[in-house]
């Protein structure tokens, strides 16, 4: 889960009313939280300086190591400083962070949420260094998961107004944004609610939920 980049400077979203909800997802799912985790891990550079954009309540960058953030819901950017980030608040759309600032970019369950990804993506690219790199996580729309969060879209807090995403649409977004040279891993081979470990992390996409990609600049 996490939460979205729509927001209106009058009008709370979700996220920003119901930030404890979305962080318990992680202690009642803690199974699936960790197969994201070591997943995305696999693809966190052992040096260099990262950002987590969209980085919520801070669940992700904490454990990674990763300790500057980008969230626009002052709810969840408050829980992550009190996880012992440096927080911004700022929309993925217009980063405020000078050209070749990191060598890398998170960016986790976040792409359903944002209304311009090419807009995103480009803004990702434009802070990067020369070869940095993007790491970015997300449900896969074609996998079971994926077509089950879509039918109840609906009747979802987080994810009512949430767009899906095959691996192949990201790819084509980031190729548009200027990356090259991909590789993926995937995870969330199991229902959350049934998993009795944590799940692997494997090569490539198309059988896992999660799919992570990562991408260079050119």
């Amino acid at each position: 889960m996490k939460k979205s980049f729509r927001r209106s400077a009058k009008i709370p979203t979700p996220f920003d009313r119901f930030t404890r909800e979305y962080d318990l997802w992680f202690d009642t799912h803690p199974l699936a939280y960790q197969s994201e985790l070591e997943a995305i891990r696999r693809f966190i550079p052992a040096a260099g300086s990262g950002v987590e954009v969209g980085v919520g309540t801070g669940r992700f960058a904490a454990r990674l190591g990763i300790g500057i953030g980008v969230e626009p819901s002052e709810p969840m950017a408050a829980m992550a400083r009190s996880a012992g980030l440096k927080v911004i608040r700022a929309n993925g759309e217009e980063l405020p962070f000078k050209n070749g600032s990191f060598d890398f970019i998170l960016l986790a369950n976040v792409i359903c949420f944002v209304f311009q990804p090419l807009v995103l993506l480009k803004e990702a690219s434009r802070i990067l260094r020369p070869t940095g790199r993007i790491i970015l996580a997300f449900i896969d729309r074609e996998s079971e998961l994926g077509k089950k969060y879509e039918s109840r879209k609906a009747s979802s807090r987080f994810y009512k107004n949430a767009t899906f995403y095959s691996p192949s649409r990201v790819i084509e977004f980031l190729h548009k944004a200027g990356f090259h040279d991909f590789e993926a891993c995937q995870t969330l081979f199991t229902n959350p609610l049934e998993m009795a470990a944590p799940d692997p992390v494997l090569d490539c996409y198309g059988q896992g939920s999660y799919v992570v990609l990562k991408e260079l600049k050119k």
